[in-house]
């Protein structure tokens, strides 16, 4: 075995650790190829995966972060112009907040700050569907190759809406506290200089903090995995989500939409999906859709923006996130 079999394998998907509880469950009489026996094997191995890669990758992404406060990153973004400035933005969202709600009020501070409304919003795009912590999760699942081009395909959808966004001239779109905020000047993004004491600890709370809001969703979402993978027949999968439907992305993004969930809880009924006879596209439009344009995050920035905008957003995306799942399935046979 080479070493980037030992990582993929022993480190993100954990092997060990499902053999483990294969081991655990058959010593108590449970057959783990029948239901109930599949399903617990299911929910414990990836409730214990998912939750171990997420305290470790949020205490690493949070570290980073630590350098990467708002006014930080307002001053590295207002260094960069045009088509620049959207991909400086996409990239600096992945080191950020791992849901939109969280992202929300970041892109608030900056748009009051003065950032160019584009930059922003490529910026809003990319910082929950293409953190960093994704990018590892995705692995532990469906490999480096099927990771890779989720975040390369993700971070193009932040940079062309952000870009298209900025074209269409919306300033005037934006809620009147923030433009207040923006005629004032004055918004509270301030820059502290933290030790590496601070920075371990800021971790620390981090992780804390996350685990608190994103576990039940990881439970919720472990458990429909669960479901789905032991209960629901393989040809209703098939039916709906596979090649027999032409319409199955377009359906798959709008059941994402009005669900709220984040990549850690969506990822275990992507797995599901996918095992089922899904195709890979229709999966990644369904993730896509749920971390990016969940119902609450969308209520939330409608308070910072005008429906016109709020609407040319919500099209934007929608429209990025079903070509590119038509993409993946018409390239399915090169990733899996």
């Amino acid at each position: 075995m080479g070493i980037g079999d030992f990582i993929q394998n022993q480190i993100l998907r954990m092997k060990w650790l499902e053999s483990l509880i294969h081991s655990l469950i058959t010593s108590l009489g449970l057959d783990t190829t029948a239901r109930i026996g599949g399903s617990i094997q299911f929910f414990l191995y990836d409730v214990i995966k998912i939750t171990v890669l997420l305290c470790v990758l949020i205490f690493i992404i949070s570290y980073i972060q630590s350098y990467f406060p708002p006014e930080r990153s307002k001053k590295i973004m207002g260094r960069f112009h045009g088509i620049g400035a959207n991909t400086v933005a996409a990239l600096l969202g992945t080191v950020t907040p791992f849901c939109s709600c969280s992202s929300i009020p970041i892109f608030i501070g900056f748009t009051s700050a003065g950032l160019p409304l584009g930059v922003t919003f490529s910026f809003l795009i990319s910082s929950p569907m293409v953190d960093l912590g994704s990018l590892v999760l995705l692995m532990s699942i469906f490999g480096a190759k099927i990771a890779i081009v989720y975040v390369i395909v993700g971070l193009i959808i932040a940079v062309i809406g952000g870009t298209i966004i900025e074209k269409l001239h919306l300033e005037n779109e934006l809620e009147d506290v923030v433009k207040s905020a923006l005629k004032a000047g004055s918004v509270d993004i301030t820059a502290p200089d933290l030790t590496q004491e601070d920075r371990l600890i800021f971790s620390k709370d981090q992780v804390m903090e996350t685990f608190k809001k994103v576990f039940p969703y990881i439970l919720l979402g472990v458990g429909i995995g669960a479901l789905i993978h032991n209960w629901i027949p393989e040809s209703w999968i098939e039916t709906v989500l596979g090649s027999k439907n032409p319409f199955g992305v377009i359906l798959a993004t709008l059941i994402g939409v009005p669900m709220y969930a984040d990549i850690f809880g969506t990822i275990p009924v992507a797995e599901a999906l996918l095992g089922k006879g899904a195709l890979l596209g229709t999966v990644l439009s369904f993730m896509m859709a749920v971390t990016t344009l969940s119902l609450p995050s969308m209520i939330m920035l409608r308070k910072a923006v005008k429906p016109k905008l709020l609407g040319i957003f919500i099209v934007i995306c929608t429209l990025g996130i079903t070509i590119v799942g038509y993409g993946f399935n018409l390239a399915q046979g090169l990733f899996i």
